[in-house]
């Protein structure tokens, strides 16, 4: 499994551990990754995700998944994510 996020895209970043003396040796700093299944209303199903603790607190913040999706623009999140608001918004456009 790929250690990305699946909402926001966010990955494996690399940088140098700095030790007392200076002394750089290179080092990966891993996402923060959980794996949730989240509500959706529109679509009436729970989604299993794999994303970040930050997406998580985001997702709840603006009042569940189907709103985070909504608000946020489509080029801003990944394959599944785009998926996702586009089953989205065709439920929501058949309610409404």
């Amino acid at each position: 499994m790929a250690r990305r996020c699946e909402l926001t895209g966010v990955g494996v970043q690399t940088g140098h551990k700095v030790s007392h003396s200076n002394r750089k040796t290179n080092t990966r700093f891993l996402p923060n990754l959980q794996e949730v299944s989240l509500m959706s209303e529109a679509l009436g199903t729970r989604v299993p995700l794999r994303i970040t603790a930050a997406a998580l607190r985001s997702v709840e913040h603006n009042g569940g998944l189907d709103a985070y999706l909504l608000s946020h623009a489509s080029d801003k999140l990944t394959a599944k994510g785009r998926r996702l608001k586009q089953q989205i918004k065709k439920k929501a456009q058949a309610a409404a």
